[in-house]
């Protein structure tokens, strides 16, 4: 084999998957088609739970400081304040919610902090131009270079060719009367505290928001045409009615179309998809980063131990039915930026297999505090770790959700999957507050 995983595309599921890798000590190659990293905000919220994600990966200082918290909201008429708020107004940190609202952050930064804490470099204008598969591995071609690897990750994108070249369908729609005008643009006349927006309709929607660390702001419209500098700046020249709130320049420009999608499929033999690749969906909500983000935290561990791979599509699929549905009731709502809650902050997402009262199996472990210190940095590693609390151990997998509760139940859980044991921590954690 020339390396353990091959992943393809270098977003944030590409480059989580690929540090995750890393701190295993499993040889991967991730490679991107393009000639260098993505330049544009297609996202900028990140969620709690992906937060908590790099905290455990040890990026998330970096990401802290390259961000902002509790933007305020602004709707105009003209130059008129007609309603200012915090989407976030009274989320703050708790012991057991360290991150307690989504964060503004450009998508490029994130990848860049990724590509800065990896071992080894991403290879860019390497696109793969075909692989097939058989029991023993995955044999790809990467520009004209043949690649043997024991499994490949597709973190590609909306059009994935991993994905086609699989077969794979991607049910779903495409609405076409949905769409919207983005990009990174230079804009004089504006202060960066707030999140400004215009429109009284729809049609003629208009939003300019700072991307922390740049100076640049996100533009987003309703409209259609192909992306230009012309069109952006007649567009905030009109539906502001300022004319001092001027578009000097666009860094990135693209026109997005609504498609909901996913595959009906998330593993074919020794190939996976990720991210973009398995499921698409409304912008509204923030969401599309952080579940490719969390697919690949899903699926690291399972990769590193050769184990429980099945698990992979039995997990994150129903997340993904439940993404599309959420963030198009979100879409639909005509309130856009009103609804938020633990589902879209990511915290409330679980793998219970079944209900009941208080923490489970398959539930997110809360931070807190012990003797021993901080929950999220006793479970920081590529570890299972045992809890042992005053009122009983707690077993937590890898990516931070509850394995099993109680001794009986941990130790039928390892003897359900030996391999598990030998990635295995104990921590005495006397007193929890």
């Amino acid at each position: 084999m020339d390396t353990q995983v091959l992943i393809i595309g270098a977003g944030p599921t590409g480059l989580t998957l690929a540090l995750d890798l890393s701190r295993r000590g499993v040889p991967f190659r991730i490679v991107d088609a393009s000639a260098a990293p993505f330049a544009g905000s297609r996202g900028k919220g990140l969620q709690p739970r992906s937060m908590e994600v790099f905290h455990d990966l040890g990026v998330i200082e970096p990401i802290l400081a390259s961000g902002r918290f509790h933007m305020k909201m602004r709707v105009y008429n003209g130059r008129e304040v007609l309603r200012e708020w915090d989407v976030h107004e009274g989320r703050h940190p708790t012991t057991d919610r360290p991150y307690a609202s989504t964060m503004l952050i450009p998508q490029f930064r994130v990848e860049q902090i990724l590509r800065d804490a990896l071992p080894q470099p991403v290879e860019y204008g390497m696109p793969l131009t075909s692989f097939v598969q058989d029991d023993n591995g995955v044999t790809a071609v990467i520009g004209s270079e043949p690649v043997r690897a024991k499994y490949l990750v597709g973190c590609d994108g909306g059009k994935s060719f991993v994905r086609k070249h699989l077969g794979v369908q991607f049910v779903g729609e495409t609405h076409e009367d949905k769409q919207m005008l983005v990009g990174d643009v230079r804009v004089s006349g504006l202060d960066r505290e707030h999140w400004h927006s215009w429109g009284g309709g729809i049609d003629k929607w208009l939003a300019l928001c700072p991307l922390p660390g740049t100076d640049l702001f996100q533009f987003q419209s309703t409209g259609e045409g192909e992306p230009s500098f012309e069109l952006y700046r007649r567009i905030v020249r009109e539906r502001t009615g300022l004319d001092d709130v001027v578009l000097h320049d666009a860094t990135w420009m693209s026109l997005y179309r609504t498609n909901i999608r996913m595959v009906d499929r998330f593993r074919v033999g020794r190939v996976f998809l990720a991210g973009d690749a398995a499921h698409v969906h409304s912008p509204a909500g923030a969401q599309g980063m952080n579940t490719g983000i969390q697919d690949a935290y899903n699926l690291g561990w399972k990769l590193g131990m050769e184990t429980l791979l099945d698990t992979y599509e039995a997990e994150r699929k129903p997340v993904a039915e439940w993404l599309l549905g959420m963030t198009t009731r979100i879409m639909t709502s005509g309130k856009p930026f009103e609804q938020r809650d633990d589902e879209t902050l990511q915290l409330s997402l679980s793998y219970r297999t079944s209900d009941g009262p208080g923490l489970q199996p398959g539930d997110r472990m809360p931070d807190g505090h012990t003797d021993q210190g901080r929950v999220f940095d006793l479970l920081r590693g590529p570890d299972f770790v045992t809890l042992d609390f005053p009122d009983g151990p707690v077993l937590v997998r890898p990516d931070g959700y509850v394995a099993a509760i109680g001794r009986s139940a941990i130790d039928a859980y390892f003897g359900a999957n030996p391999v598990t044991q030998l990635h295995h921590r104990r921590v005495a954690a006397r007193s929890a507050a």
